[in-house]
């Protein structure tokens, strides 16, 4: 047998090189009981193109999977929901089907379900391939079938995908307008797309895409895995939404949910065919016992059928750039990583480890890469699963980039102390520290953080000042401080070595609400499912600071290339609460010191020449106080007692610097 790559790698797996070749193994099982006669993955991931409605001569074909149901009646209004006009016809051990005849026999936007027979009862059902969902003035969701006299027209042929080091922004369709709504896909191309593009990001992750019934959910309570939400507007104007951000330039990343799925009969899959077993676990293992839903069995080659053909019509139907996958800790162990800390090797190889997960995983990204080999692929894991981001070839689990998930949990920590007890030490472990090989999307906030019953790093920070002390001709000391760190933890996060970059949408400026989706607990209001971007172009507001803070740190980070860079550390002060290092051609310095500034710092470069300040986190433009020259050239010298060439430089408490050789 061959050694995999993935072993000399990382030589901590030599202990576990059977488990290793068992999981390769299951997936060569896998892939040898779906792909029959040399077929593809791509091959096979058609299940939406055989299953649900499609358009044939001389009428509409409906098929449908439902291997344990007694019999299956179409109904809709094109038959006046007449429950027994209309049988599906079983066609082999699984598959039922029948044929309409006439296309006009079902006009567009037909709404339809299927009367499923089983267990001695009838129950109502949204059809498993619906491409189009929606609720009416009852909130009774049924499939709605479309047949536009014209498609589509995509015009971004030319567009090619930017894979590396990407710059995330994360956002949700419905809460990214101003009013107390739900936001469109047509609002967001017209209005979010532009500021996006400006504040420098190259890739947009899009939140809550699949549909859902209940809108709270995030979009993590996904009912009908082929519908995009029809909470804001129609299929075609998501498919405007991307054409038009590629021809912005802008990569458009799917938030994947394959986790878990609603528990919900009549919006969505659970119970179709009148068991538990269909798509999930039977009985207790087929539940989450935190997120109250349905956890998929990975094993069966109809799960798989469903699964990867949906990652397919994502792809090729919408046009997206990549995933970020969901619940990918929940999904590869048993117990779901719940309270786990994984501190040893041990807990990555043993009977908790989902292998049927983690082979679904691999095929997945297999498929990913026929498709579209740029596409962008990324692990939402916290347990830091040796492979993660290593090619299925290797031995990997086949991911581009995993979330890096320790560093919100570190700042929010941080937070929780008082400034004097920062430990610098831990801040540079977390946020230089990665498996070999793997890349990593670090980050200080993401959606997690901004919602109720968590907070944001401003709201850490200034809390109930924010209300009426961001103007910027008031002067207050926590709003200051908040600032200052505020620009500070993001610039060390995104400069330390990680691979890729993520921001959810708003927090680039510091917005100041959290986010609470409508419910009874607040009248359902949708008063806190905003973001208020007048702030951030208020001229007379210090969210403006931090606003043009966050654009001149993205512009920076591309133009000097510091994404994916190996970091070096120069000096660390845990006492006078200095860190420097390098990345690349460049030396940054940070004095996270509440109140000492250092006005001769000596700081050690391990190099000769001179060098200039290129930007510092105290600009005017930044909301600073400008104490630091940009036109000043430091030339090295040997330190005094000892034998490091450096400078002596003016530092001030909680400022960061950066500065590039010039000669």
């Amino acid at each position: 047998m061959a050694r995999w790559e993935i072993l000399d790698i990382d030589p901590y797996l030599s202990d576990y090189e059977n488990d290793i070749n068992l999981r390769m193994d299951r997936l060569q099982e896998q892939k040898n009981r779906f792909l029959a006669d040399g077929k593809s993955l791509k091959d096979f991931a058609n299940a939406h193109n055989y299953y649900g409605f499609h358009k044939v001569k001389g009428g509409w074909i409906y098929r449908e999977w439902a291997p344990n149901a007694d019999g299956l009646y179409l109904i809709g209004d094109f038959n006046g929901w007449d429950k027994h006009s209309h049988p599906l016809h079983k066609i082999n051990d699984e598959d039922w089907e029948i044929f309409v005849e006439g296309i006009r026999t079902i006009p567009h936007k037909s709404r339809i379900k299927v009367l499923v027979d089983a267990n001695g009862r009838l129950s109502e059902r949204i059809p498993l391939y619906a491409r189009r969902v929606e609720r009416n003035e009852d909130f009774d969701y049924a499939m709605v079938l479309e047949n536009p006299r014209k498609e589509f027209e995509w015009t971004d042929q030319d567009f090619e995908i930017k894979k590396d080091n990407p710059l995330i922004y994360e956002a949700h369709i419905g809460m990214a307008g101003e009013e107390g709504k739900v936001s469109s896909y047509k609002e967001f191309e017209k209005y979010i797309l532009p500021r996006i593009q400006k504040a420098g990001y190259d890739t947009v992750q899009l939140m809550a895409i699949a549909e859902h019934p209940y809108y709270g959910s995030f979009g993590y309570q996904v009912s009908n895995f082929f519908a995009p939400s029809s909470w804001y507007g129609e299929n075609n104007d998501l498919k405007s939404l991307i054409n038009t951000a590629h021809q912005m330039g802008l990569n458009v990343i799917m938030d994947l949910v394959h986790s878990h799925s609603v528990k919900n009969t009549a919006e969505g899959i659970n119970e179709f065919d009148g068991t538990d077993y269909q798509f999930f676990h039977a009985g207790g293992e087929g539940n989450h016992p935190d997120w109250d839903s349905k956890l998929f069995d990975y094993h069966k080659a109809g799960v798989n059928h469903f699964l990867l053909s949906n990652v397919k019509y994502w792809l090729e139907e919408y046009h997206f750039d990549g995933f970020r996958f969901d619940g990918v800790t929940s999904m590869i162990y048993r117990d779901h990583g719940r309270g786990e800390a994984f501190d040893n090797y041990g807990k990555y190889f043993s009977i908790n480890t989902d292998i049927d997960a983690l082979n679904y995983l691999q095929m997945a990204n297999e498929l990913i890469r026929e498709i579209k080999p740029k596409a962008i692929t990324i692990a939402e894991d916290m347990s830091g699963m040796p492979g993660m981001c290593l090619p299925v070839s290797q031995g990997g689990i086949g991911f581009d980039y995993r979330l890096a998930m320790g560093m919100p949990d570190f700042w929010e920590k941080a937070l929780e102390k008082n400034d004097y007890d920062w430990n610098l030490s831990n801040m540079w472990y977390e946020l230089t520290t990665h498996r070999p090989n793997e890349k990593r999307i670090g980050y200080v906030e993401s959606h997690d953080q901004a919602l109720v019953g968590s907070k944001t790093t401003i709201f850490r920070l200034a809390d109930k000042e924010m209300y009426d002390s961001m103007s910027k001709d008031s002067h207050n000391l926590i709003i200051d401080r908040a600032i200052a760190l505020h620009k500070m933890i993001r610039w060390i996060t995104i400069s330390m070595g990680t691979d890729g970059y993520l921001n959810f949408m708003g927090n680039e400026f510091g917005h100041p609400e959290w986010i609470d989706f409508p419910r009874e607990g607040n009248g359902f209001s949708y008063h806190y499912a905003r973001r208020m971007w007048s702030l951030a172009d208020a001229d007379y507001l210090k969210y403006q600071y931090l606003n043009e803070f966050d654009r001149a740190m993205i512009e920076f980070v591309k133009e000097y290339h510091q994404l994916g860079k190996t970091t070096y550390r120069l000096w660390l002060d845990n006492d006078r609460k200095i860190i420097a290092f390098r990345n690349g051609d460049l030396v940054y310095l940070f004095n996270f010191h509440p109140t000492d500034s250092y006005e001769s710092f000596h700081l050690p470069i391990h190099d000769i020449g001179e060098f200039k300040v290129l930007m510092d986190s105290d600009e005017f433009r930044f909301g600073g106080f400008g104490r630091i020259s940009h036109d000043y050239t430091y030339t090295t010298e040997k330190l005094p007692g000892t034998d490091y060439d450096g400078i002596k430089i003016y530092i001030p408490s909680r400022t960061a610097l950066v500065l590039k050789k010039v000669k």
